[in-house]
């Protein structure tokens, strides 16, 4: 615990990072590969880009799914904890969409698409040492659009109807 202490301490008193290029941790578990790019705005702010390829992971619905998904996410850094750059805690509203294809669980060999927007506000902590980053986060809004059979949209879960929205990640990341 001292050691992290010391290695946080010690990257808040060096270089401030502009930039991120992110991986979300373990998404190719849930059936896809999650890339992002983080910017730094003026007066305590971050523009965070991110796509991702459905398919490219493991397929835990077994139904063989394949598209894409974007978000973009404006952080707003909030309290006496902002570092600087890349950390500190952050609220943040974001729009996501998720396009893709799957395979039908009742029918044999028919394809379904699945294509859901949804809006969310997530709140989060991220902190980098050195050039390393590490963002966590939860949130939850509002989803329309055509959803798939699972539930599942590759990005944000739909949780007790069409419209209910949640999501959280960890990404770790590059900082230059």
């Amino acid at each position: 615990m001292l050691v992290a202490l010391a290695i946080a301490s010690n990257s808040m008193a060096g270089e401030v990072y502009n930039n991120a290029v992110k991986v979300t941790f373990l998404s190719w578990v849930t059936g896809s590969t999650k890339i992002s790019y983080e910017r730094v705005l003026p007066n305590k702010q971050t523009a965070e880009f991110c796509t991702s390829l459905i398919g490219a992971g493991y397929d835990k619905f077994q139904n063989d799914p394949l598209g894409f998904t974007m978000r973009y996410a404006h952080k707003f850094f909030v309290g006496d904890n902002y570092g600087g750059g890349l950390t500190g805690t952050y609220v943040r509203p974001e729009v996501i969409y998720s396009h893709y294809n799957y395979n039908a669980q009742d029918v044999l060999q028919m394809r379904m698409q699945a294509r859901m927007c949804a809006v969310l506000a997530t709140a989060g902590y991220q902190i980098n040492f050195n050039r390393f980053l590490i963002d966590a986060w939860a949130g939850a809004g509002y989803a329309f659009g055509l959803p798939a059979e699972t539930g599942y949209h590759h990005g944000f879960a739909l949780w007790r109807s069409d419209n209910v929205a949640l999501s959280f990640s960890v990404r770790l990341g590059y900082c230059f």
